[in-house]
């Protein structure tokens, strides 16, 4: 085993590398959750997010994982016996379309091979049939993690309308926020649900919910039990800054620090630093001579790149050859994938040189572990990072 010296590089699309910005903002004595200063914290973040989601609209913020998101989003605006349409993206959906059914929701899950995003069209022939309105709400996941596909928000947006169906639009962005394009007010997105734990770069234990005036006026019809997840009391309480439950304070000191890098940064020029380092993975992975999930280049995830095995391969043990020979983890397969594929991410805090070294981990790793490969990936990447800074150069220059 190699010698575990120097920085581990966590290349799982989730949980992200947390800046040391972020730690350091996170250092703080606990305050009292009642107080003034609190409460300028409070309003901070539930401003702040609203630009991340890019909505005027109410943002809550749950101590939780996405999973809790999800389920607020069910609980609050759904009841048992209603029908949803979902699509079969991948894991992630598929878990997604379990919890619904946990509640006595009817899902109209649309089938899938794994290698595409949510359908469009498929979505709108499956809603121009039901002309009696039984399905109330369209739930799609922006960036399946599971595969590296991508779904097209705005095309089924419009799909949606050109049928003139009243359902509800809810989209996971858990994986997608802050590292993708996303636009929950211009969408129309009626819930949209994240976490902490991608792109934003905090650690795991905040989720979101983005809610229309559509959907909180669903909720207030909805006869569901919900206590903890209520979005009444969260949206009442949060207008001065503070929750009707004791938050994770020190995650909403990171979720300040994260914002405000954000900003600095730009949110245009995050998604397309996502966009060129996705791009440097995929030419990496040609030049391997090995094949990407994703098959249509129009939803390819600037989040992750998901990498099939040559067959006869186990994807599980050359994460383990990798990890124990050069302190790399790479994601795994999940579900029907499980074994056939490694996960490369390259979202949040990750830069051309951070992802070069990533990416000369899993070449290293591809020989050690005795996987058929062509040699050059790593050049390959470079060669698109450098091409690209040039092109940004020049643009500059005329500009």
């Amino acid at each position: 085993m190699a010698s575990q010296q120097g920085r581990h590089f966590l290349q799982i699309p989730g949980p992200s590398p947390v800046p040391d910005r972020i730690l350091r903002a996170m250092d703080m004595p606990v305050i009292d959750h009642r107080s003034a200063e609190f409460g300028r914290l409070g309003r901070d973040v539930l401003d702040g997010i609203k630009t991340v989601f890019g909505t005027t609209q109410p943002v809550v913020i749950y101590p939780s994982s996405g999973t809790g998101a999800w389920e607020a989003a069910i609980v609050n605006t759904l009841s048992p016996g209603d029908t949803v349409l979902m699509a079969e993206t991948g894991h992630f959906a598929t878990l997604w379309r379990q919890i619904a059914a946990r509640f006595g929701i009817e899902v109209d899950f649309i089938p899938g091979d794994w290698r595409r995003g949510a359908d469009p069209a498929q979505i709108e022939a499956r809603l121009a049939e039901d002309r009696a309105h039984r399905i109330k709400a369209v739930m799609v996941v922006q960036n399946e993690t599971s595969t590296g596909s991508t779904s097209r928000i705005a095309e089924i947006r419009q799909a949606i309308d050109r049928t003139g169906h009243p359902a509800l639009f809810m989209v996971d962005t858990i994986s997608s926020l802050a590292s993708v394009d996303y636009r929950h007010d211009e969408w129309r997105v009626d819930v949209t649900v994240s976490g902490s734990q991608k792109g934003l770069m905090l650690p795991p234990g905040l989720s979101f919910n983005a809610i229309s005036e559509k959907a909180l006026a669903a909720a207030k019809a909805n006869s569901m039990p919900r206590s903890y997840w209520d979005w009444q009391e969260m949206v009442k309480i949060n207008a001065n800054g503070f929750f009707p439950y004791t938050p994770a304070t020190n995650l909403l000191y990171g979720l300040r620090e994260a914002i405000r890098m954000l900003h600095e940064e730009g949110l245009e020029n995050v998604f397309a630093r996502h966009q060129r380092l996705a791009a440097a993975t995929r030419a990496a992975v040609r030049a391997w001579g090995l094949e990407i999930l994703c098959e249509n280049p129009a939803e390819y995830s600037p989040v992750l790149t998901t990498v099939m095995m040559p067959p006869s391969h186990d994807a599980d043990q050359y994460r383990k050859v990798a990890l124990e020979r050069f302190n790399i983890s790479l994601g795994s397969g999940l579900g029907k994938v499980a074994g056939k594929v490694f996960r490369i991410g390259h979202l949040g805090e990750c830069n051309d040189l951070t992802l070069i070294g990533a990416l000369s981990g899993v070449e290293m790793g591809l020989a050690a572990a005795g996987v058929p490969h062509r040699s050059g990936g790593v050049q390959a990447a470079m060669a698109v990072l450098e091409g690209q800074e040039e092109s940004n150069t020049r643009k500059a220059a005329v500009a």
